[in-house]
């Protein structure tokens, strides 16, 4: 295998993983860079001293992208990110594999981790024992306004967590999911 590419299909030719440059998650303004809004690709998470945390392709990388910022912002600090023109889960797959294969270890986030990568965050088990209490002694409406009040908790748990990492661009969940006492952005 070359270090600085790898063939897919006998065609397509991409980067490895090693031969691309780390750019950083967070631009000097606090965002993710706008430019691969609506980019389709793969990429790679790495935390602060970059060892790979995750491996994931999208049709939109950066909504992807500010999806696990906010599942995990420990753990996002730099990015190496390949796209491409047309969108082919094979090819995607087939950069995500290989990726991993250079890696050489799963990343957390592809394994043991994956839940917390990708999918909604749940609040619920951050209830307190009282939560729990009135929870259990409500109605449907009483349940679901105390799932609103343990995610809204939740909510701004990441959102400080976010501010001391320096994010400054607008970060909204979806409302209805609050409701089930989870969070993902809107």
């Amino acid at each position: 295998m070359n270090h600085q590419q790898l063939t897919i299909n006998n065609q397509q030719s991409i980067p490895t993983l090693e031969s691309l440059a780390y750019i950083p998650y967070l631009d000097s303004n606090g965002c993710i860079r706008e430019d691969i809004q609506k980019q389709i690709g793969v990429y790679g998470i790495f935390n602060q001293d970059k060892v790979l945390q995750f491996v994931g392709y999208s049709r939109d990388i950066y909504l992807s992208l500010k999806q696990h910022l906010v599942r995990q912002p420990q753990n996002c600090y730099w990015l190496k990110i390949q796209t491409i023109e047309r969108p082919s889960r094979s090819i995607l797959e087939a950069i995500r594999q290989a990726w991993i294969a250079e890696n050489g270890v799963i990343p957390p986030g592809n394994e043991q981790e994956e839940t917390v990568w990708t999918k909604s965050i749940d609040a619920k088990p951050t209830m307190t024992e009282s939560e729990k209490a009135q929870y259990n002694q409500s109605d449907e409406l009483g349940k679901t306004k105390i799932l609103k009040q343990v995610a809204r908790k939740v909510e701004s748990e990441i959102k400080e967590q976010l501010r001391d990492r320096g994010v400054t661009m607008d970060i909204r969940f979806n409302p209805k999911l609050k409701e089930q006492g989870l969070l993902d952005l809107k």
